[in-house]
């Protein structure tokens, strides 16, 4: 079996430099535990936060090493999950989409890595000020919440300025990584590893519905878009500057570049998403995938995507090495 050596993985004790997006709904303790039995690291996706939600999913985990995931505004509505998660004593902690420095010294005395997604560079300074152990640099490709930086140049930048200010932080990079070759793209960028988010949203141990599974099937990379009628939809608000990159569907032809008319008519247009997202419609519903869709065609076990990823980047660097002259 490949393996990569390489920061993270020393710092981590993990066989591959592979971290799996703790993505909120999809990515539970199934999902987390089967990520780093395969030798990376698993996040359950704490999202806006439910206790007995992240207790189950911290259970099912049957004990392997898991870390956790927060919205970094929404947790600070309701610090004590923070506390409930740190009593499972999560490898690690990642925070996303706000200051993550009220958090950092909580994280510490528990003995987790403090782990900071960061949407461009104003974000990279709080998560050096927050003395963050990892830092994401998440680039627009990837599904779900995120803001406008690609990862192509997005993430050098952030490898610059981290040698520059903070050498001991490791960095990974996020946004479009399915396969070896994006793993390879992000040594050669600079990133210790990777934060893998819908490449895994599409394993047979997310918590998606089979139709949403069946969408990502027959979805090219151009097929999605980011937007914020999801959260008008669902009632939830967003700081600005963050949108959503979902699936283009009849949801999304419906009311994108129409959020004014969502909004005014929510009293029946959030029960109806409700009720689609629940019955697992994929039509009209969000189905949060990113640009990396067209890179997947099969729904396969985490175990299985981590493995090909690993051993596919390895053969990719090989190759580039055996070809300097």
């Amino acid at each position: 079996m490949a393996t990569l050596s390489t920061r993270l993985t020393r710092a981590l004790n993990l066989r591959h430099p592979v971290v799996s997006a703790p993505m909120a709904f999809a990515g539970g303790g199934a999902l987390a535990a089967a990520v780093s039995r395969a030798g990376g690291l698993g996040l359950i996706g704490g999202g806006y936060g439910d206790p007995a939600w992240l207790a189950e999913q911290f259970e099912l985990t049957g004990g392997q090493p898991v870390g956790v995931g927060f919205i970094t505004w929404s947790l600070r509505k309701s610090p004590s999950l923070l506390s409930d998660v740190l009593r499972h004593r999560p490898v690690a902690v990642m925070l996303s989409f706000g200051d993550p420095r009220p958090f950092a010294d909580d994280i510490r005395r528990a003995g987790a890595k403090l782990i900071c997604q960061c949407q461009d560079m104003d974000h990279l300074a709080h998560a050096i000020d927050a003395g963050a152990d990892v830092v994401v640099a998440q680039g627009a490709e990837a599904g779900g919440h995120g803001a406008v930086r690609g990862a192509m140049t997005f993430v050098p930048e952030a490898a610059d300025a981290l040698a520059a200010r903070a050498p001991e932080t490791l960095l990974l990079a996020a946004g479009g990584i399915a396969d070896g070759r994006g793993l390879a793209a992000a040594r050669m960028l600079g990133a210790d590893g990777v934060l893998v988010g819908t490449r895994l949203w599409a394993s047979r141990e997310a918590l998606v519905k089979s139709p949403h599974h069946d969408a990502i099937l027959v979805t090219d990379g151009d097929g999605t878009l980011r937007t914020q009628v999801a959260d008008i939809a669902r009632q939830i608000q967003w700081p600005r500057g963050f949108t959503a990159r979902i699936r283009q569907n009849a949801f999304t032809d419906r009311w994108h570049g129409r959020e004014a008319e969502l909004e005014r008519d929510i009293a029946v247009e959030g029960p109806r998403y409700r009720q689609a997202f629940e019955a697992g419609d994929a039509e009209d519903t969000a189905v949060w995938f990113g640009e990396a869709a067209g890179l997947i065609d099969a729904i396969e076990p985490a175990a299985a995507i981590v493995d090909r990823l690993v051993a596919e980047a390895a053969l990719h660097l090989r190759r580039g090495v055996a070809a300097i002259d």
